[in-house]
This record gives structure tokens, sequence and C-alpha cells, in this order.
């Protein structure tokens, strides 16, 4: 049997805070935000993340490729309403694999956690072909940034 290699993963200082205001349209019948909502504030914080480090998806996709999202979780805590200003905190996550992990923190106001959560993103170039490899323009980013 063959046996696989673990990934090793390790939280870095690299982390965005970003502020949100929730919309009514993203409150159900109860007056609390949808859960799947959630996935569109880690999406705010994922943009605001390459923003501000180079590496948001018109870098990426500049280079050839595009990051899918092959696995998420979230997990929340407390509930949210119209009008609440939440801050989403993105930290990167490294990882010697070729992909890209976020984790995520909703805080409201009072700096209680809103709910936590995770995305996984993996490479495919412009022929649509999964990339098993670290490509040269994120391992040139992650050498700016010390994480290889």
């Amino acid at each position: 049997m063959k046996s696989r290699k673990k990934d090793i993963t390790s939280e870095t200082n690299l982390k965005v805070s970003h502020n949100i205001r929730v919309r009514f349209n993203e409150t159900d019948a109860l007056g609390i935000v949808w859960h799947g909502y959630y996935l569109n504030y880690f999406e705010d914080g994922r943009e605001a993340f390459g923003r501000i480090h180079g590496i948001g998806y018109l870098e990426s996709k500049a280079k050839g490729y595009v990051s899918p999202i092959v696995k998420s979780s979230c997990e929340h805590k407390l509930p949210l309403r119209y009008g609440d200003l939440v801050t989403v905190e993105t930290t990167y996550i490294n990882t010697p694999a070729a992909k890209i992990i976020f984790r995520y923190k909703i805080l409201n106001t009072e700096g209680k956690t809103v709910c936590t959560g995770e995305t996984v993103q993996v490479f495919v170039d412009d022929n649509n072909n999964l990339s098993l490899t670290i490509p040269l323009f994120f391992k040139a980013w992650k050498t700016k940034n010390n994480l290889l």
C-alpha cells in the first residue's frame, strides 16, 4: 500500500481585516443572516486579502490560472442581523502543497466571534488542468513573503 504524505500547514502572520455591513437582502424570515451568506463574507475577505497582498483573482488569471474552491467549512457561533457591522479576518495558511488555504474569523462590534471557517483552493490552468505543483507566480509570492 502506497503511503500518502500528510500536508503540513501553518498559520502565518499574513492577515487582513475587512469591515462589512449586513444588508437587508442577506437576512431570512427570522431576521438573521441566512447561513449561506457567510461564504460570501469569506469571499469578501479573500478579495480584500488579494488586493492588499497582490494575489487576487485577476493577478492569478493574468498568469494563466484560476483557483476554484474545492473545500469550505463554516462554524456559526452567534447570529448576525440587518445593519450589523462586522469584521472579517482572513488569514493565509501556509502549506507545501499546490493549494491556497484561508482561515476566517468574523467578529461583531463587541469583538465576539460570530463565525469561523476555512476554504481550500487549487490551481487550474487555462486548459482546465489541475496543477500538481505550485505555479511559478505563486512560488515567487511565497518567496517574497518568506513562506518557502
